[in-house]
């Protein structure tokens, strides 16, 4: 199987992209545990792909941006939509007061730049949410994989990043670590192995991080 960057991987994704997989669904699920207020003034999505996470948000104003034209132009909903950079975003400093980065980071080698400007748009006393597929899952086999629109498996590259990478350049951008969660394989995403017909490996998977979710808060 040839391994696809980011940028062509979710052109061939975009279409199916809707629907969700146990990996995503793992990740909505851990974001919504995180201790954090519900409500925001203003909320940027780095990586918002169709945007379909943007609909949940319990925000004055919510924002999205994503490096794949293909998948901005499958988005869902009236939300402010740009295309670019994670690690040379096209806002002014202490824009928002929540800022994501959703199952994105696993495709940059270089936290530490993302890192810098995911802490550089969000406001003192704001948050900054950072999801990762989880280094143990990397470390069990697990690849970032997708179908795309003929069906055919595809996967993605992906960079393992862990724990300790993360709250270290997150340390050095100015975000204090406020919360964290792994999502592990459980019964919410049970049936998303047994439409596949692989209830066997939900078995021997039971218990395994999937899914790394940090919660950051902006020094002042």
């Amino acid at each position: 199987m040839t391994t696809l960057s980011a940028r062509a991987g979710y052109a061939l994704w975009a279409p199916r992209y809707a629907a969700e997989t146990a990996v995503s669904a793992l990740e909505n699920e851990v974001v919504r545990a995180l201790p954090l207020p519900r409500a925001c003034s203003s909320l940027l999505d780095v990586g918002c792909g169709t945007a379909r996470r943007l609909a949940l948000a319990e925000c004055s104003l919510a924002v999205g941006i994503d490096l794949s034209p293909a998948m901005l132009a499958h988005a869902v909903g009236t939300h402010v939509l740009a295309a670019g950079d994670a690690a040379a975003l096209p806002f002014a400093d202490a824009a928002f007061d929540r800022v994501w980065c959703r199952l994105v980071i696993g495709h940059v080698l270089e936290v530490a730049p993302v890192y810098r400007e995911l802490a550089r748009v969000c406001r003192a006393g704001g948050y900054v949410v950072v999801t990762d597929f989880h280094a143990e899952a990397a470390a069990a086999g697990h690849r970032r994989t997708f179908r795309d629109d003929a069906g055919a498996l595809r996967e993605l590259e992906h960079y393992v990043h862990t724990h300790l990478d993360h709250v270290e350049a997150a340390s050095r951008a100015g975000l204090e670590l406020a919360a964290y969660r792994d999502g592990t394989v459980g019964p919410s995403i049970r049936h998303f192995y047994g439409e596949a017909g692989r209830l066997a490996a939900y078995e021997e998977q039971l218990g395994l991080p999937l899914v790394l979710a940090l919660a950051f808060r902006r020094a002042s």
